[in-house]
C-alpha cells in the first residue's frame, strides 16, 4: 500500500474506534438510516470542514460543496443534493455558508484567466456586476474582498429560495429555513448574516423572489 494511503487506513481506524469507544451502538445505528436536520452548501476549500466547524456528528449534517458554495440553477448535482435532503431527509435547514478568504471568490475578482474554472466564476463576476456601487465605495481591498465574501452568500441563498424544490417545499407549508453564514478562518468562527428564510411569504418580504 502507498504511504500516503496507509496513513490514511491508519487514521481511519483510530477514528473508527475512538468513536466505539464513545458509544459503541453509533455506528451500527448509523449504518441503517441518517436523518439530518441540516444541509450544509458550502466551499470545497479543504480548510472548512462542515462537521467539525459545527461540531455534528456523522449522520447529523447532510453536506454539498463546490468552488464557492454556489447555487446555480442549471447545477443538477447542487439542485440533486437539495432535492433529495428536502423531499426524502426532510432536513428542516439549509445553511449556505461561504468563508472569508475564498479563493473562488478572490479569482472571480481577477482579471486574469484561469482556464475552465472561469465558466464557473463567470456567476460571481455576476455578483459583483449587481453589487458594483456598493463595492466601488470601499476603499480597502481587503474589507472589499471581505464584502465580496458575504454578498456572495446571499446571492446563494437568493438563488436558493427561487430554487423550485425550496418553492415547492414552501407551498406545501413545509418546515423548511434557508439561512446565510459565513466563516473565518482566522478565528474558526461562524457568522450570521441575518438572512434567514423560513417561507414563500418572508421570501417575498425580503424581496428574496
Amino acid at each position: 500500500m502507498e504511504p500516503a494511503l496507509k496513513k490514511l487506513f491508519a487514521q481511519n481506524r483510530k477514528w473508527s474506534q475512538s468513536i466505539k469507544d464513545e458509544d459503541p451502538e453509533f455506528l451500527e445505528k448509523l449504518s441503517h438510516q441518517q436523518k439530518p436536520e441540516y444541509l450544509w452548501i458550502g466551499c470545497s476549500d479543504s480548510r472548512v470542514p462542515a462537521n467539525q466547524i459545527i461540531g455534528l456528528m456523522p449522520g447529523e449534517v447532510f453536506v454539498h460543496r463546490n468552488i464557492a458554495n454556489m447555487v446555480i440553477h442549471t447545477d443538477l448535482n447542487c439542485l440533486s443534493v437539495i432535492q433529495y435532503a428536502v423531499e426524502v431527509l426532510n432536513v428542516e435547514h439549509i445553511l449556505v455558508c461561504g468563508h472569508y478568504g475564498c479563493g473562488g471568490v478572490k479569482a472571480a475578482l481577477e482579471s486574469k484567466e484561469h482556464g475552465l474554472i472561469d465558466n464557473w466564476l463567470r456567476h460571481i463576476k455576476d455578483v459583483y456586476r449587481f453589487n458594483r456601487n456598493k463595492l466601488d465605495k470601499i476603499n480597502s481591498q481587503n474589507e472589499r474582498f471581505d464584502m465580496m465574501c458575504r454578498l456572495n452568500v446571499v446571492e446563494q441563498v437568493r438563488n436558493l429560495c427561487n430554487a423550485s424544490i425550496i418553492l415547492n417545499a414552501w407551498r406545501q407549508k413545509k418546515k423548511l429555513s434557508v439561512h446565510g453564514i459565513i466563516y473565518s478562518l482566522k478565528d474558526g468562527h461562524l457568522e450570521n448574516l441575518n438572512i434567514s428564510v423560513s417561507s414563500l411569504s418572508e421570501a417575498k418580504r425580503k424581496k428574496m423572489i
